[in-house]
């Protein structure tokens, strides 16, 4: 699991292109939105895609738990496990 929390927080810096930010800035338990790392609606549908192209695991618009899911690292790497997704 520790590797796909280093994975996901790789993917986040590259596909939002954090510049500034390293993957041991993300704490696995911090918000992503808001007070956290600060991202919005928009890094969340560019972080989505990327996420799909990486692990193979889809969300819908029309999915509730979306937010839940893109709580923190912690949170997308129980989604991608419980999902099936795998690194490609």
């Amino acid at each position: 699991m520790d590797n796909l929390k280093q994975q996901i927080k790789e993917l986040i810096i590259n596909a939002l292109e954090l510049e500034d930010v390293k993957p041991e800035d993300i704490a696995d338990g911090d918000p992503l939105f808001g007070e956290g790392l600060g991202l919005d609606s928009i890094d969340a549908l560019e972080l989505g895609v990327a996420l799909k192209k990486k692990f193979g695991v889809k969300f819908s618009a029309e999915n509730a738990d979306n937010k839940k899911h893109f709580a923190s690292v912690d949170a997308l790497a129980a989604y991608i496990e419980a999902s099936g997704g795998a690194a490609s």
